[in-house]
């Protein structure tokens, strides 16, 4: 009877749709501060009786926020999601992307997609939350974008502060599928410094743009091989791991010898081929045939690349609550598995069981237009009602 009268209480598809203009409407590129968002999301839950807990950055500039509606006991379900989002910059909108504007059953805006949707069905049904027997805990990141940043200290909170969790959900884009294993990602930069001349005088100086380009040649050796030889891990598109250089800056003009050159890269490993080894097969590569030729020139010459950020893999796992869970909900018996990384493998090594499942495409994220389906919207919602009535 509980969770019926919980289930006839819950808000529906209009409370969630102003739920997401009120997310999208606040600026939360990661460059950003989304201080604002957080601040909204405290006092909206604090209207419906809900107490926050709030885990900031280093410089005070952003915030994770956690919080817990129901009793404080095992067993409950960790709904998490990022509220950053993706520049616009460069991007060529046919709308304002912080305004949601509905367009033939499509919601468009910044951040509709990924994954603010998710966020705001969340936090549109705390009201209907009301005959929980377990918790649903709502653990909102910052810095998804740029590396998952946020998420290692937001994850030491639900640890020391949350009764075990039997369940963590993480509603990235998905087209409510529910995903059981990801490829995790290290973002790497490496630094070539070289020796300037004239460039009419090449014998003399150490050319940091030519080295670098040999450099993501071997690089891109690696990937090639990859694609052939694995190995592959079925079920992900593509099976392999694979290696990306993403920016390249260097040189300060055409007739300069460069001395500086830098490029940032990116391995998206699967589980089984770790991106370490290829880290230091790469440097070692650099040390032993790179670096000395560059110093029989010039002795202050050479190569250094550095870890910038790393998130690890979601490995399938057959005995996992979370999975079998999420599979409940959402009325299927089949997995997926895809490329991008996630917070979900953060959670995962950290002892909790960790699914995937949300509303929207992940072709839409990141994309000028970005939009999600009110059909989408929908399924998110009617997934996270029965979730709700499921704790109740």
């Amino acid at each position: 009877m509980a969770a019926s009268r919980a289930h006839a209480m819950m808000p529906g598809l209009a409370e969630v749709r102003e739920m997401i203009e009120r997310l999208v409407a606040f600026d939360t590129v990661s460059r950003n501060s989304n201080l604002e968002l957080i601040d909204f999301v405290r006092h909206w839950l604090s209207r419906h009786g809900v107490a926050s807990h709030i885990v900031a950055s280093d410089d005070g500039q952003k915030a994770n926020l956690l919080a817990t509606v129901g009793p404080s006991v095992p067993g409950g379900v960790v709904l998490s999601g990022h509220t950053d989002v993706v520049p616009v910059d460069g991007q060529r909108w046919t709308t304002d992307p912080f305004r949601v504007v509905e367009r033939h059953g499509r919601l468009y805006g910044r951040g509709t997609c990924d994954m603010k949707s998710f966020l705001a069905i969340a936090l549109a049904l705390v009201p209907g939350m009301r005959d929980l027997k377990r918790p649903v805990h709502l653990a909102f990141s910052y810095d998804e974008e740029v590396g998952c940043q946020g998420a290692p200290r937001l994850i030491d909170a639900v640890l020391a502060r949350l009764p075990t969790p039997a369940a963590v959900i993480v509603g990235e884009p998905t087209g409510m599928r529910v995903v059981s294993a990801h490829k995790g990602i290290a973002v790497l930069r490496t630094i070539v410094t070289g020796h300037e001349a004239h460039s009419s005088q090449t014998h003399r100086g150490v050319s940091a743009v030519t080295t670098a380009a040999h450099l993501i040649a071997h690089l891109d050796g690696l990937a090639r091989r990859r694609a052939v030889d694995g190995p592959f891990a079925p079920g992900i598109e593509p099976p392999q791991t694979t290696i990306h250089v993403g920016t390249v800056h260097g040189g300060t003009a055409v007739n300069i010898i460069a001395r500086e050159c830098h490029f940032d890269w990116d391995i998206r490993a699967i589980a089984e081929d770790p991106p370490e080894p290829i880290l230091q097969d790469f440097r070692r590569h650099c040390d032993e045939r790179v670096t000395p030729g560059l110093r029989n020139i010039a002795p202050d010459s050479g190569v250094a690349t550095e870890l910038r950020v790393e998130a690890p893999p979601l490995a399938h796992e057959h005995a996992n609550p979370a999975l079998e869970l999420a599979c409940r909900l959402a009325g299927v018996d089949t997995t997926a598995r895809v490329p991008f990384a996630t917070e979900a493998g953060l959670f995962q090594r950290s002892g909790l069981p960790s699914v995937i499942c949300g509303p929207g495409s992940i072709d839409q994220a990141h994309q000028p237009d970005e939009f999600i389906t009110l059909e989408q919207v929908q399924a998110g919602l009617d997934f996270q009602r029965r979730l709700v009535t499921a704790l109740s």
